[in-house]
């Protein structure tokens, strides 16, 4: 089969890109191959509560990768659930709203990404966005992702706000707006209810003849004529095929597959792809180096109340009355993302802009979910929003069925852990004021102490990703950046990368709403470019 654009992963990236260049580019024919299924139809995906069955499980939606034993972790391995289906981890995410600070932007300028800053992303996160609130000079309508407040607020996570009130915190009812800093509800990609993943937004119930979603295939490398990108080849349904692409290929597989496809393609650094067997097309040290990712804390406090999601009687007695609303009018508790609540805070009031953000949730969340409790409770999420500890991707095998060796080196770099140390102490004057210290309760595993030496060693044993993995394929101006800032790949032509890998440094905050951003720009380049050459080829006709 023959198509003018491949593109490889129909996640955030891959998805917004998708659809956008099959509308930019109508008599382009367009590929989009995905290694899980449909989730068009799939009740835990579209039900937002659903994610806690998502998260904590390997299932076909949920690549559950684990990391290396983490030293800075007491050698624990960590967990890296990510989404595998169309609309990739926007299907298993909590579908919080944040774009970062505009300050991450312009610094990615600085750093040597031309036409990156602030100001030339912010027209991308406008026309990808629906916001229930209506347009403004922040905020887009009309656009394929619809942004929406909670069709319900949980009363516990109302008390967390005014509990952050009543420590002394500023309220901000719209992180995307005029200011960051603060606390408040987020705003959720649901629409009506139910998720929107990407893939609803850009993907499902649009007819587009040119372009074809193949699902089920897992693309094993990019294929070459030369120096350029020819095309690609993938398993499915038990057979190896090969896809040819006549213009471009484009990897939006994440920060973890992108860079195990270029090293699986050849792609790389040069010795470890020799050690593996592997032809090297192009020595490239740097893909796969850089990987930085939101280390997060979490305190778990049990409580009595039943307005939390848990597992008693009275839960489930709350859980099928729930359900009831849900189907009826899709209302109720099953339309929680869980995490309604939560801000980005300052370590040290003489910062530029906010380096921690809080996630509070309306249930205990030990482990990721995967450490069940019986009874009530809540939690408070604590994470660093730019670590200065920096990990690796690796490959294990030439295979790129086998999932990549993950070491994050979670807080290798001493800041980390002193910076989780300060939120924690934050976060525990939130705990402390009387909103929330009145529903009284237990906490899991902090039990209230105070003492540095005793929150670092708790830490250690329990921190872990908040799943904002990035900067794998590092965008930049200099010559050792694995893709420019076109996103073309450096040391060969055709092909480009669409996803968060791209990411020179994270940004302070959720990074789904950055990666439909980067899906949209790289179809203005890609379309651009076709122009351009088709410009070029009149001229040759005339």
């Amino acid at each position: 089969m023959q198509y003018d654009y491949i593109i490889v992963g129909g996640g955030s990236g891959g998805a917004s890109l998708a659809g956008r260049l099959a509308d930019r580019c109508p008599q382009a024919s367009i590929a989009l191959v995905e290694a899980g299924p449909h989730t068009a139809r799939n009740p835990f995906v579209n039900m937002p509560l659903g994610v806690a069955a998502l998260v904590p499980f390997r299932t076909k939606n949920n690549y559950a990768y684990e990391t290396v034993p983490q030293p800075g972790l007491a050698g624990r391995r960590g967990y890296q659930p990510r989404g595998r289906g169309f609309g990739g981890s926007s299907t298993i995410n909590a579908m919080i709203y944040t774009r970062g600070h505009p300050l991450d932007y312009d610094e990615w300028a600085q750093l040597g990404c031309t036409g990156w800053a602030w100001r030339d992303v912010l027209p991308y996160f406008l026309r990808a966005e629906d916001n229930e609130r209506g347009a403004s000079a922040w905020h887009g309508a009309g656009g394929p992702l619809c942004v929406a407040d909670l069709r319900e607020r949980n009363p516990v996570a109302a008390r967390f706000v005014e509990a952050a009130r009543e420590a002394g915190f500023r309220m901000n009812d719209d992180f995307n707006g005029e200011e960051q800093e603060g606390i408040g509800f987020y705003q959720v990609t649901q629409r009506s209810g139910e998720r929107c993943t990407v893939a609803r937004a850009y993907l499902y119930g649009r007819e587009r003849p040119n372009l074809q979603l193949i699902a089920d295939a897992t693309v094993l490398r990019v294929r070459f004529d030369g120096a350029r990108a020819s095309g690609v080849e993938l398993a499915r349904g038990g057979a190896i095929e090969t896809l040819r692409a006549r213009a471009e290929v484009i990897l939006a597989a994440g920060a973890f597959n992108s860079p195990q496809l270029l090293m699986c393609s050849g792609i790389g650094p040069a010795d470890e792809l020799r050690a593996l067997g592997i032809a090297v097309r192009h020595d490239a040290p740097e893909v796969g180096r850089n990987l930085i990712d939101h280390i997060d804390f979490t305190f778990n406090k049990r409580v009595r109340s039943s307005d939390t999601v848990g597992y008693s009687l009275r839960g489930a007695a709350h859980m099928t009355a729930g359900f009831v609303r849900y189907l009826q009018g899709r209302r109720g508790m099953l339309t929680t993302n869980v995490a309604e609540a939560g801000g980005f805070l300052k370590s040290r009031p003489e910062l530029d802009r906010p380096d921690l953000q809080l996630h509070f949730c309306t249930a205990l969340v030990d482990d990721h979910s995967r450490r069940l409790h019986w009874g009530h409770g809540y939690s408070l999420h604590v994470c660093v929003l730019r670590p200065a500890s920096r990990g690796t991707v690796t490959l294990a095998s030439a295979d790129a069925r086998v999932a990549p060796t993950i070491d994050p080196r979670f807080l290798c770099d001493p800041r980390d852990l002193d910076a989780l140390v300060q939120g924690a102490r934050l976060a525990r004057r939130i705990l402390d004021a009387p909103a929330l210290a009145q529903l009284g309760g237990r906490e899991l595993y902090t039990h209230g102490e105070q003492s540095d030496a005793h929150l670092r060693e708790t830490i250690t044993r329990h921190a872990d990703t908040i799943y904002h993995p990035v900067a794998t394929c590092r965008m930049g101006g200099d010559a050792r950046s694995v893709v420019d800032p076109q996103l073309r790949v450096r040391g060969v032509t055709g092909l480009r990368i669409a996803d968060a890998s791209v990411m020179p440094t994270l940004i302070g905050g959720n990074t789904n709403a950055p990666c439909v951003m980067i899906g949209e720009r790289a179809a203005d380049f890609i379309a651009q470019t076709r122009c351009e050459r088709d410009t070029a080829l009149q001229h040759v006709d005339a």
